[in-house]
């Protein structure tokens, strides 16, 4: 039900999925194994996967912190699209690869919940995206001793108020990888 005209396909999208975002983040083998899941589904029924990395004085182009985990790995055809600030959409060509992709529906997978997950879906919602969050394929770390909620609470209420979000012709939903439906809605 996207307000993308002519944009009546899904894409997934993986999210910082790096060796240096994920290093100590919560749940981490289980997370990079859920979208690893899904990018075999989403491949195997012929939705695009779309690759986001991030980059900054710690995660450098080229260096072992930047790369996406071993676990995962884009195929030379899959869009990976470089960024620099938390919204995936900011200054990056996410959205003409969406478009060339005639992708309104995204299924959202990454790191971290409470920085780049949580902005690139608002990011794509105000764009006028249909945006599925999954629920058990986002990830944060423990940001407790700067007064952050534990990873687990971060990820829970996260998955909650996404599952609640309404606008005008578009729709939002937080399901479970197992739950996913590449085709018309989840």
């Amino acid at each position: 039900m996207t307000t993308l005209e002519n944009r009546p396909g899904t894409a997934l999208l993986v999210v910082d999925v790096q060796t240096g975002v994920v290093a100590g983040a919560h749940g981490r083998d289980r997370v990079v194994a859920n979208i690893a899941g899904l990018v075999a589904r989403a491949r195997a029924e012929g939705v695009p996967v779309v690759w986001v990395q991030h980059s900054d004085q710690e995660l450098v182009p080229g260096g072992e912190d930047w790369r996406i985990v071993p676990e995962l790995e884009p195929r030379e055809a899959e869009a990976v699209v470089g960024k620099r600030y938390g919204d995936a959409f900011e200054d990056t060509a996410l959205e003409s690869v969406l478009a060339g992709l005639h992708a309104g529906r995204l299924i959202v997978t990454g790191a971290e919940t409470d920085a780049c997950v949580r902005s690139t879906l608002h990011g794509a919602f105000t764009r006028g995206y249909d945006a599925t969050l999954v629920t058990d394929a986002h990830t944060t770390g423990d940001r407790t001793a700067w007064g952050a909620p534990p990873p687990e609470q971060v990820i829970a209420h996260t998955n909650l108020y996404w599952s609640h979000q309404r606008a005008p012709g578009r729709t939002a939903a937080a399901v479970s990888a197992a739950q996913v439906r590449f085709g018309t809605g989840d």
